[in-house]
């Protein structure tokens, strides 16, 4: 059970939403205009969770780590961006239970914003597409300010927003960027087993809870006397 939080932070790609089915199709699109090999979802499904820019670079290449030439970066990332801009939520959709798990936060009246990196620019028709925008009173993108997850400074920046102390703030995610965040900024931090997370457990990465579904809010942010009755 978590210590019950004045405002909770929410990352958007493997936590609220499968964003991999339109980031893979433009992947395999992008690879065949360069007369590059495709990749298929499952394997995009393992690069996804650190922005566009670096998905671009982990396909160029075929693996996690490394670096393709920057002749050729400069030369697809144009290509991937104007895909990506024409197929940000054509085949994505909300993970289950993410919609009740909303309802509930905003009906028990906890402050909402939403931190990612993903660029504004596809962030927020996503989020608007899919129904969701309107949860939130802040959403930080990737390029809302000089540094991003990791970094704590989008999640210090919403609590300053705010007017709460990290110390009763929650952040929900689904990667060890996001667990690296909140410990930086002294938020809480539970993650969602279905997530992006290279192909690793996240709870390798030690949260302070796991959750299957968003479902599981109520259990884990109720007080001790609701717990008990």
């Amino acid at each position: 059970m978590l210590k019950k939080p004045q405002m909770v932070l929410i990352d958007v790609d493997g936590t609220l939403v499968d964003s991999v089915p339109d980031l893979a199709w433009c992947v395999d699109e992008m690879m065949r205009q360069l007369d590059m090999p495709v990749h298929g979802e499952a394997k995009v499904r393992e690069w996804v969770g650190n922005g566009v820019e670096r998905l671009v670079r982990r396909a160029l290449i075929g693996t996690l780590d490394g670096e393709p030439g920057e002749a050729l970066f400069q030369k697809a990332y144009p290509v991937f961006l104007e895909l990506y801009a024409e197929n940000t939520s054509k085949r994505s959709g909300l993970y289950p239970g993410v919609r009740e798990g909303l309802d509930y936060l905003k009906g028990e009246g906890y402050q909402l914003g939403c931190v990612t990196n993903k660029a504004a620019c596809f962030t927020e028709p996503l989020l608007r597409d899919l129904g969701i925008a309107d949860y939130f009173t802040i959403i930080i993108s990737g390029d809302t300010l000089p540094k991003k997850k990791p970094d704590p400074l989008p999640l210090l920046h919403a609590a300053e927003f705010f007017g709460v102390d990290p110390a009763a703030a929650l952040m929900i995610g689904d990667s060890i960027s996001d667990v690296k965040a909140a410990r930086a900024a002294g938020f809480q931090i539970a993650c969602m087993t279905y997530g992006y997370n290279h192909g690793v457990d996240i709870r390798e990465a030690q949260p302070d809870a796991v959750m299957d579904s968003m479902v599981e809010l109520p259990g884990l942010l109720a007080t001790p006397e609701q717990g008990a009755a």
